[in-house]
């Protein structure tokens, strides 16, 4: 073989960096060193890779078909040091895990201290990725999905259902009045998501018998921008019970429209590609939240 298993890793981590300074920050060499990597490879290639611009590095159409290649050969090598490392019994290695922020919040960064200390050896990276990433492209182990799934190429182990809610805070409802019905909504101030205009459809009936969607007063591209708003008294929210149950609980958050909220529960999904053996650390990271989420 003529490129080296260093200067792979090279290539792709410039493609998951978008820089080579970034790249190489990461890598923990040189600049140079980096440059020098992509040089040679690009060099026994007798093939550009990447476009050159001013802010980022892009994937020419010939780099973007060697990159779904190399990760193939990377993962198989993974795949047999994992093979070795099954014997012993003892996950190890670095596991990366992506998932929204609301969930990574909520769910998984008070259980990782507890998955740490079960598996000692596994170094793990959290990534927060609001919209969904190519695995392989990311280097990313496993990611956190919810609601249902799209990309069938990806396997998928189910760990719970959650409910969406119609909430307010006790301040925002003393000083504005509880709303007892669908029309009484358009006199409050509702919070709602920019950009997937799915998710601003509410679990109750509007006049018409259809569900209710909602045109926000404020909007934000991430479920924990609109928690922190309708705790803070901003106005009514609609979110899931994994990022609010506490606020229920503690009484930060009322629910409304208790009885008349349909019953929406949207599947939590941990997805990963499965090759011919799932490695140690993936599979104990699986079988971990699946034991830990409340259902």
């Amino acid at each position: 073989m003529k490129v080296t298993i260093s200067e792979l890793y090279t290539f792709i981590s410039i493609v998951h960096q978008g820089t080579i300074s970034q790249a190489a920050e990461h890598l923990e060499i040189t600049v140079s060193a980096a440059s020098r990597a992509l040089s040679r490879l690009e060099s026994k290639l007798n093939t550009a890779l990447f476009r050159r611009n001013t802010r980022r590095l892009e994937l020419t159409e010939e780099g973007a078909k060697y990159l779904s290649k190399v990760r193939l050969i990377l993962d198989d090598l993974e795949a047999a040091e994992d093979m070795l490392l099954h014997r012993k019994q003892t996950p190890s290695g670095k596991l990366r895990i992506d998932a929204a922020t609301p969930y990574m919040l909520h769910v998984i960064a008070p259980l990782i201290d507890q998955y740490s200390r079960s598996y000692p050896k596994i170094e793990i990276e959290l990534v927060n990725n609001e919209n969904l990433i190519d695995l392989l492209e990311q280097r990313t182990d496993v990611a956190i999905r919810i609601g249902e799934l799209k990309d069938s190429s990806l396997t998928a182990t189910p760990i719970g259902l959650s409910q969406i809610r119609i909430l307010a805070s006790p301040d925002y409802l003393a000083k504005h009045g509880t709303p007892t019905t669908v029309t009484q909504l358009a006199d409050h101030q509702l919070l709602g998501f920019s950009g997937i205009e799915k998710l601003n459809e509410w679990p109750i009936y509007d006049d018409f018998n259809n569900r209710l969607h909602i045109q926000p007063n404020i909007k934000a591209d991430s479920g924990e921008t609109l928690r922190q708003l309708a705790l803070c008294g901003a106005g009514i929210v609609c979110l899931f019970d994994f990022m609010t149950r506490q606020d229920i609980e503690t009484g930060l958050l009322v629910q409304l429209f208790t009885h008349s909220t349909l019953k929406v529960e949207k599947p939590i999904n941990i997805v990963y590609y499965r090759n011919k053996e799932l490695s140690k650390r993936v599979s104990s990271f699986i079988e971990f939240m699946k034991q830990k989420i409340k259902k």
